[in-house]
């Protein structure tokens, strides 16, 4: 049988193929960009027949049709690898709950889960003339789902990018169950009203100062890597590579500008390797059918071993708060779960070990409030129930538009004043009181 015969052989609506699932099931919808839509739809009517349902995914791009309903927590459960804004919503509904990870095992995660995803459905691309579906900007741990599964289904989106990518970057039609031509939803735009601040802008300039020729780069999302992304565009750097869970827009620009070439990565050379992409149409439009593009997972991706092999690995994220001992906490504040731990720490410590690599935790002194009351995102310790993404150990360099401070190595009194000078001057004394309580300030520091 050829590929084609095959294909429609396994073709079926989206009402047809959601009929296998379930109450019970345990249902992967895909990650980020390629999260299903047509057989979300379908899924939902059927709602009133399925109770303990539980759906695994990661960063939603819209509220899934499933938890319209106002009922819907009777009858789904979504399990999240990392929160967005969506996610955020249905967990003050009580409907989503995060599932904490470091996103360099989560492919593992799928091998090891004692409840493991039985049915796998994700967005693609149109198959290509070898029989592979691709998945898109998102090979993340979907291969390794695959391999567990009871049953896959692919929801084909003509307006999905492809993806070159290696082994993990699609599979194959002999191991798919059902295939749906869905209804071609653009893909969601991440960040595309994100503009950079004025402290966006300060952090970017800080670090811009410690990228070398030829650094290989790691960077978010968001203002501040965008703001970084554009002002690397315009500056006179030359030779970066990158090798990067997230691609961004920030990278097409720098891209755009003639400063990526890659020929001094010691693996993947002359290629932009990344775990997934979220960003505008520009991000997508760019990583189509891209050579200079390499899609792989997270568990060779995010790595640290693997990091670590690249020679000037510069690595960058952002976090809510850090406090006085150096605790950094990016993905949640006190018991409010905002994003997740993705792979920040594999890369905060693949880049402490790659030759010449430095990581930097970025974020703003200070954030205001509904009510236009200014806090200190710098604290004396984390709110109770803040999770702890990157130990006080591991944190290099730590940003605030007040400057830069390398915590490597210090004691705690000396992480405490080089923390409060990177402080909103508004609320250092107060620090400063905090910490002598706390006994880790020195009365000679002022």
């Amino acid at each position: 049988m050829n590929f084609i015969d095959e294909y429609n052989q396994k073709k079926v609506s989206a009402d047809e193929a959601v009929k296998i699932i379930k109450s019970g099931d345990w249902v992967e919808y895909g990650f980020c960009i390629n999260t299903v839509d047509s057989l979300d739809i379908a899924l939902a009517k059927r709602t009133d027949e399925l109770t303990n349902v539980n759906l695994r995914g990661g960063i939603l791009p819209k509220i899934p049709a499933v938890f319209e309903r106002d009922d819907a927590g009777k009858h789904f459960t979504w399990n999240s690898w990392h929160f967005s804004g969506y996610e955020r919503q249905l967990a003050n509904r009580g409907l989503a709950f995060y599932a904490p990870i470091s996103y360099s095992e989560l492919p593992r995660y799928s091998h090891d889960l004692e409840k493991g995803s039985n049915i796998v459905m994700f967005q693609s691309p149109p198959m290509d003339e070898n029989g592979y579906f691709n998945f898109g900007p998102s090979a993340s741990h979907l291969a390794a789902v695959c391999e567990r599964a009871d049953y896959i289904i692919v929801e084909i989106n003509t307006n999905m990018p492809y993806c070159i990518g290696n082994t993990d970057a699609g599979i194959h039609i002999s191991k798919v169950d059902y295939i749906v031509e869905g209804d071609n939803p653009m893909p969601a735009s991440f960040g595309a009203n994100v503009a950079a601040s004025e402290v966006d802008k300060a952090i970017a300039n800080e670090i811009l100062e410690q990228i070398p020729n030829g650094a290989c780069l790691q960077l978010g999302i968001g203002g501040m890597p965008n703001a970084l992304g554009s002002l690397i565009a315009h500056s006179d750097l030359k030779e970066l590579g990158v090798h990067t869970e997230m691609y961004s827009d920030g990278f097409v620009d720098i891209a755009k500008a003639g400063k990526i070439t890659g020929e001094h990565k010691t693996l993947d050379k002359g290629r932009q390797t990344f775990v997934f992409a979220a960003g505008t149409q520009k991000v997508y439009d760019y990583i189509h059918n891209n050579p200079e593009m390499l899609s792989a997972s997270s568990s060779y991706v995010n790595d640290p071993r693997i990091i670590a092999q690249q020679d000037n690995l510069i690595s960058i994220n952002n976090c809510v708060d850090v406090d006085l001992y150096g605790q950094i906490s990016s993905e949640s504040s006190g018991f409010k779960q905002i994003t997740g731990a993705g792979g920040q720490l594999d890369f905060v410590l693949g880049a402490y070990f790659s030759n010449g690599g430095k990581s930097f935790i970025c974020c703003s002194s200070t954030y205001t409030d509904r009510n236009g009351n200014l806090h200190s995102r710098i604290r004396p310790a984390l709110l109770p129930g803040s999770a702890v993404t990157t130990p006080r150990a591991c944190v290099q360099h730590l940003v605030t538009e007040h400057g830069m401070i390398n915590l490597k190595g210090l004691s705690t009194w000396q992480r405490a004043e080089a923390i409060i000078s990177i402080a909103h001057p508004a609320f250092r004394d107060d620090l400063i009181k905090e910490a002598e309580t706390m006994g880790i300030w020195r009365r000679s520091n002022k």
